[in-house]
């Protein structure tokens, strides 16, 4: 059990990537407490889960959620490991897109959502490893879209440019504390069957163009649960010479060209 004895706090693990990453991490040892907007959720997450996980309702937009998440981990299990922060999602209701048709509120939503909030969970749990004096990990989770565009289908620019920077943030932070054995690194997927894409999988000539654009294992939408093993890695011990790496699982998206149909 490659996660036993540690605590780990899951932002954005109530449902989707993050629910698939608490799940695995328990059944690896760990103990978790997982963060959502939706109460309903972490009570579903914390009836799955059992003893070893606490459900902490809030949003990750307001800084003090994941003071609060750290020191309910420390408070429940005598301890706080790691961070592992999901939570972001899509600006588009809210007016992303092309960055001619942006509106302000939609480019203030989305870096919010995506960026501040990564930025309030990473800072807490920095401020508390330097506090306990002891190693720590934090894992951040992007998207395909801050390193490999898709013009057609996916042409969302605060999102991009909020996950584009979190690539540059996990470098400067993995390399600022690395002296302190704090170690930062970025799982980066593509489409993935969670509630954000759904607007993505109900469109055929989409899911046309997922078929060659994510080419592996026959063409298809990642499940949550394809990031996992790389999750496990990241928040073991199995990766503590390792840190400011961004690893794409993406199914080959970022390799691929990927086709469109003239038609369409």
């Amino acid at each position: 059990m490659t996660l036993s004895d540690k605590s780990i706090v899951v932002i954005g693990g109530t449902t989707g990537i993050g629910l698939a990453g608490a799940k695995v991490f328990v059944r690896e040892g760990a103990r978790v407490v997982v963060v959502g907007r939706n109460d309903e959720n972490g009570r579903r997450a914390r009836a799955e889960l059992g003893e070893s996980c606490v459900a902490v309702a809030g949003d990750a937009t307001h800084p003090e959620v994941a003071e609060k998440a750290i020191a309910t981990a420390l408070e429940r299990f005598g301890s706080f490991d790691g961070l592992y922060h999901v939570a972001g999602g899509s600006g588009r209701k809210m007016g992303d897109g092309p960055l001619h048709e942006i509106t302000d509120e939609g480019w203030h939503f989305t870096l919010d959502l995506n960026l501040n909030s990564l930025f309030y969970s990473n800072r807490a749990a920095v401020r508390q490893f330097l506090k306990q004096e002891k190693a720590g990990v934090i894992l951040n989770l992007g998207s395909i879209l801050g390193m490999s565009p898709s013009p057609k289908y996916f042409a969302t620019h605060a999102y991009a440019a909020a996950k584009s920077s979190v690539i540059g943030f996990v470098k400067a932070c993995a390399s600022y504390y690395a002296p302190r054995n704090i170690r930062f690194n970025l799982l980066v997927p593509a489409l993935v069957d969670t509630p954000m894409s759904q607007r993505a999988m109900a469109n055929d000539e989409i899911m046309r163009f997922i078929g060659t654009k994510q080419p592996l294992d026959g063409g298809r939408v990642g499940a949550p649960e394809d990031l996992d093993q790389a999750a496990i890695f990241f928040m073991s011990d199995h990766s503590k010479f390792v840190t400011g790496q961004v690893l794409a699982v993406d199914g080959g998206w970022s390799v691929s060209e990927g086709q469109i149909n003239p038609r369409d």
